[in-house]
């Protein structure tokens, strides 16, 4: 039996104007701007004057992720396209697609088979240029820093103290460590510096977590840049760049409106990494899917060690959200992966390796369940190759841990196949218990606030702190900038910061080598292990296989 892939599926699927779309959620013409004929920006004014929905907030997470793949946001989607077919105006709030995984390895991210939004090629490919206007907005304050120190640097900024670094869109290894201002003295100041990937940015975190234009100019302001000979801080707002940055967003911070193959309308805005950023596509979008829909369906990045333990401990803390219940995905295969088994065997029935890989299902459920004490559905992405045997293993063990599981047939049936789960999820929000509460307090210290999620997350025994993180948090416990939410910077393939350790493993130390501060989207930043916020290429990177034939139709993205 031959299937279609993603691109075929979503090529061949017939998409109505985007005015329908937006009339579905009561906007009319005046309050969109419309990108070609599928896709818009939303005025968020005009929006919020509509009447409130019911606005129950469901966030979709997942298992660690295998190089199998776990399918989150196809079931994100699929999930919101069945919540419609039971009966329930759904509204999704996704992440948009980073060029450089587009590119790379990830591949694009608008879901898959019968559960994708559309236009995907737009989505994966540019879009509506919000990650171009993040870029430019980072890269001006770049060069508007480097142009006070070369114009006389009347701030008395240190080059070797200069914190803010360009940032491109795309993986690019050869640019993580660099020397500018080369060449003739007219060329600038010569010194140390690099590029890190946009989503890693943190005028993209700024991006995602202001409530509107004035929030947004206020945060970037207050982006920490570099530190004057003194010792003293030195902030955009005192290079007077954060007006003329808010002013390359301001179209970006709009959020846009498309729709999935069944029509659902869908904002995609925005997109962080969870592994090295906070993983949450805009609080502006999150805030709109919640007003116009009885249910919005968000996910956050990776697993619920990652995305979904910055959603609440960081997106839902800033924003003052509250979800109402959690999703968390699995597949056989990746559980499989997880209990050693290699990824070319992943589709033979083995219940002795699936039974070793599902503690790391039970430990990501705990973390919604009992750490931030929400209501929790399982959805297991279902695969042809899975068994009845492996399904009743998994099924058995998440109703001995209190949780119901669904079979989720989204990729090759759409809602239709997420039936039971959208019903499941509604029953768990109507009946269960919702006891939410964040995982630390941010008045705590920064080594507490790290120790409880290394811990009570990770399941780590506890945490080192190098000498130069150390150093790190006494400067911001100078600076009075200790007080902020965390942000860890990890591998997302294990719950410790090492990624050969798969499954749910025990008695590990969490390595914090780095602490860094984004003031302007209000969170610390803990580099563990060996993370990096630039990604390289693989040996055959993706954009081999991506084309486009003469009539302008794009193959190969999935």
């Amino acid at each position: 039996m031959s299937f279609k892939t993603d691109a075929e599926i979503a090529q061949s699927s017939v998409m109505r104007p985007i005015g329908e779309i937006a009339s579905l959620v009561g906007l009319n013409a005046a309050d969109i701007e419309p990108y070609g004929h599928y896709k818009a920006k939303i005025d968020p004014a005009a929006a919020f004057k509509l009447p409130k929905k019911q606005g129950r907030l469901i966030l979709v997470t997942a298992i660690n992720p295998t190089p199998a793949g776990e399918g989150k946001t196809t079931v994100t989607i699929g999930l919101a396209d069945a919540l419609r077919h039971i009966g329930k105006e759904s509204v999704i709030a996704l992440r948009e697609p980073s060029l450089g995984p587009v590119f790379g390895i990830k591949g694009g991210a608008a879901g898959g088979g019968y559960s994708q939004v559309l236009p995907m090629e737009d989505i994966n490919l540019h879009f509506t240029g919000d990650f171009h206007a993040i870029s430019a907005a980072n890269n001006l304050l770049a060069a508007m820093l480097d142009n006070h120190i070369y114009q006389g640097n009347a701030l008395d900024i240190d080059p070797k103290r200069v914190l803010w670094r360009r940032v491109v869109d795309m993986n690019d290894r050869q640019l993580r460590n660099i020397i500018d201002g080369m060449g003739k003295p007219v060329d600038g100041v010569m010194r140390a510096d690099g590029f890190d990937i946009t989503v890693a940015s943190e005028v993209m975190a700024v991006f995602c977590l202001a409530k509107d234009i004035s929030d947004l100019k206020e945060r970037l302001g207050n982006i920490l840049v570099a530190y004057a000979k003194d010792g003293s801080a030195v902030y955009a707002r005192d290079l007077k760049a954060h007006g003329a940055m808010a002013a390359l967003l301001k179209d970006a911070v709009k959020p846009n409106l498309v729709q999935t193959i069944a029509g659902t309308p869908a904002f995609v805005h925005g997109g962080p990494f969870a592994n090295i950023a906070h993983g949450c596509n805009s609080v502006i979008a999150t805030r709109l899917a919640k007003h116009l829909g009885d249910y919005a369906v968000t996910e956050a990045g990776f697993g619920a060690d990652l995305g979904a333990e910055k959603f609440c401990d960081i997106k839902c803390r800033l924003a003052q959200l509250q979800p109402d219940a959690a999703v968390v995905v699995a597949t056989v295969r990746a559980l499989k992966y997880n209990g050693g088994v290699a990824r070319a065997d992943l589709g033979e029935e083995n219940l002795d390796a699936l039974a070793k890989g599902l503690p790391n299902l039970l430990k990501h459920i705990g973390n919604m369940k009992n750490v931030f004490g929400l209501p929790v559905v399982v959805a297991v992405n279902r695969f042809v190759s899975d068994t009845d045997a492996e399904l009743n293993l998994i099924q058995t063990a998440c109703a001995e841990y209190g949780v119901e599981v669904s079979l989720a047939e989204v990729w090759g049936k759409g809602g239709a196949g997420g039936a039971d789960l959208a019903q499941k999820v509604v029953n768990a929000v109507e009946t269960q218990p919702n006891t939410f509460q964040f995982a630390y307090d941010a008045a705590d210290t920064i080594p507490n606030k790290i120790r409880a999620i290394a811990q009570k997350i990770y399941g780590a025994a506890d945490v080192d702190f190098s000498t130069e993180a150390l150093a790190e948090i006494a400067s911001l416990e100078k600076l009075g900038l200790d007080k902020l939410p965390v942000c860890m910077a990890k591998t997302q393939y294990s719950l410790s910061d090492n990624a050969a350790l798969l499954g749910r493993p025990e008695g590990f130390r969490i390595n914090v080598r780095g602490i860094t501060v984004s003031n302007g989207a209000g969170f610390i930043v803990a580099l563990c292990g060996n993370m990096m916020k630039m990604p390289g290429l693989p040996k055959v990177p993706a954009a081999e296989k991506i084309d486009v034939d003469g009539n302008g139709v794009i193959h190969g993205l999935f």
